[in-house]
């Protein structure tokens, strides 16, 4: 157990990011949920509460780097010490090459790329101090298969997902050994959040012919190796980019 220690969570609302949130929970962490949906946050706070956890929650656009910084002063006021991030706040982004604008490209990589480093850059000092720390980073399976045939996620968004992973790997030599960062990179995965096109249409096709496990993920799924990443000691693994999609050997 992680009992009296601290984690924020971006994106920690709804989705793989509530699931994150509420494994951290089961596992000792008071929790920081980081959101613009407040409806959503609010039940995940509940949840949260259930659990005997603290909980804070902090409505903020992840692109907003100022507020970044507000958030992470704001958790270690509140709870005296930051000993987890968990990057998870994203946005998909389906149009290709011809289609895209510049501010839509821009916005995309704000969202999914220079959030984790505007959240990675606030709480780096507060662990330094501490002497240890855990990031984990939401990439996707997305930048290794580039996800042209998705309908959801198309270059932009599979440029700033690999961008995660160049950064994790350039961060965890410069960060080390008091803090470890890692990437999580997962594939097709079954949420709340409005209907997946893909899963809907051919998750069962994709899943019977085309994933080793033969069934598509579940937030729990990548929850649990967030959590591992997060809390698991004693831990020899930094820098690296994990795929949690079942075996996903055909896109």
């Amino acid at each position: 157990m992680s009992e009296g220690k601290a984690a924020i969570v971006t994106g920690g609302a709804r989705g793989i990011g509530r699931a994150c949130a509420l494994r951290l929970a089961r596992a000792g962490f008071d929790v920081a949920l980081v959101d613009l949906l407040e409806a959503e946050m609010a039940r995940t706070r509940s949840e949260i509460e259930a659990l005997g956890r603290r909980v804070m929650t902090c409505r903020a656009d992840v692109a907003d780097f100022a507020r970044a910084q507000a958030v992470a002063d704001e958790v270690r006021a509140g709870f005296g010490r930051i000993d987890v991030l968990v990057n998870n706040a994203g946005r998909a982004q389906p149009k290709g090459i011809l289609d895209i604008t510049e501010a839509e490209y821009d916005t995309t990589l704000a969202i999914n790329l220079k959030s984790c480093f505007n959240y990675i850059r606030a709480v780096v000092p507060v662990m330094q101090a501490q002497g240890h720390g855990r990031i984990v980073s939401m990439s996707s399976l997305n930048a290794h298969s580039g996800g042209v045939t998705a309908a959801v996620s198309r270059f932009a968004y599979a440029a700033a997902k690999a961008g995660i992973i160049g950064m994790t790997r350039a961060l965890a030599k410069e960060l080390g050994p008091a803090i470890l960062i890692n990437a999580v990179c997962p594939g097709l995965i079954r949420t709340e959040i409005a209907k997946n096109p893909v899963i809907e249409e051919r998750g069962a096709a994709i899943a019977r012919d085309g994933i080793a496990l033969h069934r598509v993920g579940t937030t729990e799924d990548v929850a649990a190796l967030v959590e591992f990443l997060a809390a698991s000691e004693p831990c020899f693994i930094t820098g690296q980019d994990f795929k949690v999609d079942g075996f996903q050997y055909n896109m």
